[in-house]
Parts: structure tokens; sequence; C-alpha cells
């Protein structure tokens, strides 16, 4: 496909969703933007999330990892599974009993005003950090395809990159966020199947049974790492990481829980959680199957490309047709804009909620403060995504991304297990400290580990141990009990 051909498939991509915002997003009042009247049907939540829990990120990284970690990562995603029926049974009742907007909240009633901010300023760090490494990679891809033939710089891509997504979701917010995840997510998935498809006949591979044969077979395809405890794979590590990530980067982070409650009610919002936690597992297989297939192309027609580079440069080769790489086209858009879209609506909530406080602002000022918070947030993450330009450059983006959710994301995951396992109550002044410390001290640890630990090495577990250290970190600030 020519650079011209990319752009006139994205306009009219973003054409779609522009036309589903304006039909979403009529009813323009703060309640619609935050919480979709809490009308949104669950099945459109569950199919959306899909799209939203992947993101560009696994698009890219999950297939360009298969050469170097086999099928691995599947053990991370069996850890999933076990996270979402945490989130379905201890969460998400939580969450709806206290009625809650943003999720945060609940800390302010359990600890007290201090908790509350810091558990919200932990979640807008780690979200916008997060989304930035998301649209970071898309942004790199279309760089590299369309706006180089143009002479653009990276940053201009950046800017027009949040300056789509902000176009669709200034008035709807998770409204219109729901429609087109579910859009998002279905050319995503279209996308990996034609994909798979174009190179499973280029390999020979004419039917289902060749294709599982061929993955079964093939050394790549190995799944799960008992031999080496101190392998960052090894399985027990690698399941549990998986599971905790899980309950804080979906159950204790406000942009997965936001689409969770717009759900009707409670029970609603658990089909849509365990269906969604089902399906997920099979588009991962999916990606890593993809991945498999990828390698053995690129083996075998001599092309260099590896990790992050692979299905791009593959998916954009003449020889893969104009259908091929056009889906590829739609589904990296896809995947990536159906996560960070929701990212960009659940900051601003987050930030208007919790950390300005918008219910005590006058009425007549809030739909004004809430536009101006969602522009704001659009221009931070243009900033930081042009810092990811110059700190990173050959490497596997989702590793990176899951190393940032370690620190960022372990004083959630120690402030809501203390509030929920114990019924202690804190000196709440002193939560920010702990909140500092905990990450700063797993740091170290991380980094000493294979000296300290005889050849040990910390994988995504880093986010237990934060977490953990939080929590111990809590105990020591507990008040006493009359």
């Amino acid at each position: 496909m020519s650079a011209t051909q990319i752009l006139i498939l994205i306009a009219a991509y973003f054409g779609v969703l522009i036309l589903i915002s304006y039909f979403t997003g009529k009813e323009d009042s703060n309640d619609a933007f935050f919480k979709a009247n809490k009308s949104a049907p669950w099945y459109l939540v569950a199919f959306g999330m899909i799209g939203a829990s992947l993101s560009g990120v696994t698009f890219i990284s999950v297939p360009g990892a298969v050469e170097t970690k086999q099928f691995g990562y599947l053990q991370v995603v069996f850890g999933y599974l076990f996270g979402y029926l945490a989130i379905a049974y201890v969460l998400l009742p939580i969450y709806y009993k206290l009625n809650l907007t943003s999720i945060y909240t609940y800390l302010r009633d359990r600890f007290g005003n201090t908790s509350y901010k810091t558990g919200s300023i932990a979640f807008l760090i780690s979200r916008i950090v997060g989304a930035s490494f998301r649209l970071f990679l898309v942004a790199k891809v279309l760089q590299l395809l369309v706006f180089d033939q143009y002479g653009i710089p990276f940053s201009i891509t950046v800017i027009i990159t949040v300056l789509l997504i902000w176009l669709y979701t200034f008035k709807g917010g998770i409204k219109t966020i729901i429609f087109t995840d579910t859009l998002q997510t279905l050319f995503m998935l279209i996308s990996v199947l034609v994909t798979i498809f174009f190179l499973a006949n280029a390999l020979d591979l004419h039917s289902l049974s060749d294709v599982y044969n061929n993955v079964k077979t093939n050394a790549m395809s190995k799944v799960f790492f008992f031999e080496d405890i101190n392998d960052a794979q090894y399985f027990v590590k690698s399941f549990l990481s998986g599971m905790f990530i899980t309950i804080t980067m979906t159950g204790l982070d406000q942009d997965m829980m936001q689409k969770n409650l717009t759900c009707r009610n409670i029970k609603e919002a658990q089909k849509n959680m365990l269906s969604f936690s089902v399906v997920l597992i099979f588009v991962n297989i999916l990606f890593l199957v993809l991945g498999l297939l990828l390698t053995q192309y690129a083996i075998q027609n001599n092309i260099t490309a590896r990790k992050d580079d692979l299905f791009p440069t593959i998916a954009m080769l003449p020889e893969i047709g104009f259908a091929t790489s056009a889906f590829f086209i739609l589904g990296l858009i896809a995947a990536a804009y159906s996560s960070a879209d929701s990212a960009l609506t659940s900051l601003t909530t987050s930030f208007c909620i919790d950390i300005i406080e918008l219910d005590k602002k006058p009425e007549a000022n809030r739909k004004r403060i809430r536009k101006q918070t969602h522009a704001f947030i659009s221009a931070l993450l243009v900033v930081v995504i042009i810092i990811f330009d110059a700190l990173f450059k050959d490497v596997s983006v989702i590793w990176e991304l899951f190393k940032a959710a370690g620190y960022t994301y372990g004083p959630l995951l120690g402030l809501f297990a203390f509030g929920i396992f114990t019924k202690q109550h804190l000196k709440d002044n002193y939560v920010w400290i702990i909140a500092i410390v905990a990450p700063i001290v797993s740091y170290f640890i991380n980094a000493y580990s294979v000296d300290l630990l005889n050849g040990y090495q910390i994988g995504f577990e880093i986010l237990i141990i934060n977490g953990l250290l939080t929590f111990l970190g809590l105990i020591l600030i507990r008040r006493k009990q009359n």
C-alpha cells in the first residue's frame, strides 16, 4: 500500500468513528460522559473490552516476541483468568454497592482524603504511562509507513494521533467509547484472522489441522517453563504476575472499571467480566499463532525485521496483497485507539472527580471544566509520547509496559488489599510516603536481584513485590484501635 492509500483508509476509518460519536454524543452531559447513564448493554461492553485490554501493544509486541520468548506469554494469560474472577466477585460488588463513579472514592471512605488522593494520583501516573506506551508504538508505525514519506516529523504525527481521539470522545465520553470499541475490536480480530490466513497459505498450510500441527511441532510454541526458577518466564512467576496484573491493571484501574460500571446492575457487570475473560484467552492464542507464522515467514524469506518491527514489515510487503495490508492498518489503528480513547476518557474522569472534585464546583461550570480537562490530558499525552521517543528505541514495548506497571500500580494493589482484607484504619496523612517508598525499594530489589538472590531474575512479579511492600508499610502506620 502507498502512503496516500493508507491516509485515505485512516481518514475513512475515523470518519466512521466521528459519525458514531455524533449520534452517541448528542446528550452532552457529564452523566453520559462519565457513566453512559448506566444503560450500556453488557455484551457490547464485554466485546469492546477485548480491544481495550489488548491494545496496539499486544497487536504488535506479542507476535514480535514469539521468536525469543516462545508461547511463554500464555502463562501470563492463564493468570489473567483468575484475576478476572477476583474482580468479578471481590471488587465489582464493592464498587456497585457504593455506587461509585470513580473507584478511588472507595479509598476516601475507607481511610481518608490523603489515601484517596494518593490512589488517584497513582492511577493518573499509571494510565498516562500506559496510554503513552500504547500510542507511542502506533505513532511509530504510522510514522514509518506514512508520515516519513511526506517528511512530517514525529512530533506532528503524535499530535495528529491524539487529536483524532479527542475529536470523537470530547462530547460523548464513555457512552461513545462503548460503541466505538465494539467496532474497533471487530476490525482488530478480522485483521489477525486475515493475516493468519495469508501466512498459512504462503507456508503451504492449507487447513486448520495443518496450522495446528505446525504450531504443535514447532519449538517456538513451548508454553510452560518449569525448568529454572531463576528464569523470568518460570511458570509460577508468570502465572501469579498475570493474575495480579489483571487485578491491578483492570480491577484497580478507572479506565477498565468505568466501562463495567456503565452496566445496569452487578449481575450484568459480572456476566460481562466472565465472558470477556474466557474469550480473551483464545484471542491471545491467535496472536501467538500469528507471531509464530510471522517468524517462520520471515526466516523463509530472509526478512531481518525482529520484535515490534516484524508484523508491520511483513504486513506491508507488496506480495502480501492490498487486502491483507489494509486490514493490518485497520487492525493496528483499531487496537491502539480502542485502548487509548478509553484511557483519555478515564483520565479525564479521574482528574475531574478525584483531583479537582468537580461535584463541588458550580453546576453551571462543570461541563466547561470537564472539556478543559479533556483537552489538557490530551496535550499531556502528546508531551509524554514525545519523551518516550527519546528513551525507547530497540525494545519490545509490551515488556516495558508491564515493567512500568509493576512500579506504578503496586501502591494501588497494596492500598486496596489492605482496605478489603483488614479492618484496620490508617494514619491517613502518612499514606503518600508509603506509596513513594515502596516503588523505590522495589526498584532496587529488582536492580540487584541477580546478585542478592543467587541468580534469581525478577520478571512481572515486581508488581506483587511492590504491592506487598506497600501493604507492609501500611501496617506500620495503622491506627491503634480503642
